[in-house]
């Protein structure tokens, strides 16, 4: 496992909640999003599995809708928890980013 994806692992909880948060997506989809948004080794794999630990948490939910090209797919929407997690998880980081930042950011000796 690299550096970047052991990183990636704590965050990306949050990750998927601040798109979810945006509008009701399907895991392909919310993939897709991700990716655009600068994270694009995150493997669908991955995504599954966080949305399920996710829904068992009770911070989003899913509801099955028709699809216009091929079987119906699994939407996720976050919940009013959801939102109160995703407000913790950007308080926190606002915390932690800027001493990250000080304490990483390269400087000449």
């Amino acid at each position: 496992m690299t550096v970047r994806s052991q990183l990636l692992k704590g965050f990306l909880d949050g990750c998927v909640l601040a798109v979810i948060e945006k509008q009701t997506v399907y895991g392909y989809e919310l993939s897709r999003k991700l990716q655009e948004s600068g994270l694009p080794d995150v493997p669908e794999g991955t995504i599954y599995p966080v949305l399920l630990r996710l829904q068992k948490q009770g911070w989003i939910v899913s509801e099955m809708r028709p699809s216009e090209s091929g079987p119906n797919r699994k939407y996720y929407s976050i919940t009013p928890q959801g939102g109160q997690a995703l407000a913790l998880i950007r308080n926190e980081w606002a915390l932690l980013s800027v001493p990250l930042e000080r304490l990483l950011k390269e400087e000449p000796s």
